[in-house]
């Protein structure tokens, strides 16, 4: 059960975050939400895929195993790729927001939550605040993480309904074969199908390109092909594991 508090830097003035990986801190999970501001670095590592919502409502995922908690990317206590999602960068954090006064009107302003509940708060981890109640080096990096992932929800629904409006987001079935003994079929993902998106008339494509969308469609296409990174070390670990297997017996 979360616990969230306003970030404060009196009431949180020791706080600690671990930065390391694992189980525990939940990151055994088969994929995490990603966003649009984020594209561009997820695709060189992660393949991205849509999922929909109980609303009906699409939602970027990267792909991170076969199932549902298995995180391929995660190697003991460390994450095996140079850029980190942002869901799992943020940490505990999180962005809310707070009715201000600003130039004599009310506005929502967004301000920094943290999780006092989550795992990752602990003892020996990275400080949140300086002695003299400034930002760490470490609260920066998240606080750009959270504007990212904030404005990436923003420009998440309005890059899905344009996407869906053109009916480029289709159902995609994964259905593959480790090895002779091992297969895996994944439903309720979506892509791009590419095959539509080439056969756009000149008015849709410029729509998409003038809005920045169109960039997005294609970094996620090109995101496909970590795939074969994933089931690479997927059949890897198979291999690993019925070696140890083997040797026990």
């Amino acid at each position: 059960m979360a616990r969230y508090e306003l970030l404060d830097n009196i009431a949180h003035k020791d706080l600690r975050v671990a930065i390391r990986f694992g189980a525990g801190f939940g990151d055994d999970v088969g994929m995490v939400e990603a966003f649009p501001t984020e594209f561009a670095e997820l695709q060189r590592e992660y393949p991205i895929f849509f999922r929909k919502d109980p609303e009906g409502r699409f939602h970027a995922i990267a792909l991170l195993g076969f199932e549902q908690r298995e995180n391929l990317y995660l190697e003991g206590d460390r994450w095996s790729a140079s850029y980190l999602p942002g869901a799992v960068a943020r940490g505990p954090f999180l962005i809310g927001f707070q009715e201000r006064q600003v130039d004599g009107q009310l506005r929502a302003e967004p301000v920094v939550h943290v999780d006092l509940d989550n795992p990752r708060v602990s003892g020996d981890g990275e400080l949140v605040f300086t002695a003299n109640g400034g930002n760490t080096p470490y609260l920066d990096r998240v606080i750009a993480v959270l504007r990212g992932i904030n404005d990436g929800v923003q420009a998440g629904r309005e890059m899905y309904a344009a996407l869906d409006a053109l009916q480029l987001i289709q159902p995609v079935t994964l259905d593959i074969r480790f090895d002779d003994s091992h297969q895996v079929k994944l439903t309720g993902l979506y892509g791009i199908d590419r095959e539509r998106l080439a056969a756009l008339d000149a008015d849709a494509l410029h729509g998409l390109h003038r809005s920045g969308w169109l960039e997005g469609a294609y970094l996620v296409l090109s995101s496909l092909y970590n795939m074969r990174r994933l089931i690479a070390e997927k059949q890897r670990r198979i291999r690993e594991q019925e070696g140890g297997q083997e040797q026990a017996a």
